[in-house]
């Protein structure tokens, strides 16, 4: 046999072979390859949508916790001063109750005295009379002399 005749027999066989392998086999493969890399620039493309929405929602969950601490901040501050206020309000009215008690306890300190100074005057007229009767020898009746009694202690 003639090797040009074999090795042109062999090129057309690998010609026809290439024809076959590009028009049947190759878009058997380029399909699922083509169909692969779709999904991969899918998957890629859905990824950094998700990292910018991710960005996104941190953003926004940072000004929410910012925003939760100024207002809780504020709460705080509020609370500071109304407690403050309380307090002052408290200081007001035990200032004015212990003036009240105060004064109640000298009102009762005063009325006590007149009462001590009238028992001891009355003691004490009845300690003179009691001296006068053993002076004059003889019992004055406490009754009868009511109006003496009264009288002496008044200028006791």
């Amino acid at each position: 046999m003639n090797i040009n005749l074999t090795l042109i027999v062999q090129m057309i066989v690998f010609i026809l072979l290439i024809w076959f392998t590009m028009r049947f086999v190759w878009p058997m493969i380029l399909g699922p390859m083509n169909e692969r890399e779709r999904k991969i620039a899918q998957g890629l493309a859905a990824a950094e949508k998700g990292e910018q929405e991710l960005n996104e929602a941190r953003g926004r969950a940072d000004a929410i916790v910012r925003e939760a601490r100024e207002r809780a901040n504020q709460i705080i501050d509020h609370a500071q001063h109304r407690a403050n206020d309380l307090v002052e309000q408290a200081k007001g009215t035990a200032g004015a109750e212990g003036a009240r008690i105060i004064a109640a306890a000298h009102q009762q300190i005063e009325l006590d005295a007149t009462r001590a100074r009238e028992s001891l005057r009355r003691e004490v007229a009845g300690i003179a009379v009691g001296a006068a009767a053993k002076l004059l020898g003889r019992e004055i009746d406490a009754q009868r002399h009511a109006d003496l009694l009264d009288q002496l202690a008044a200028e006791v």
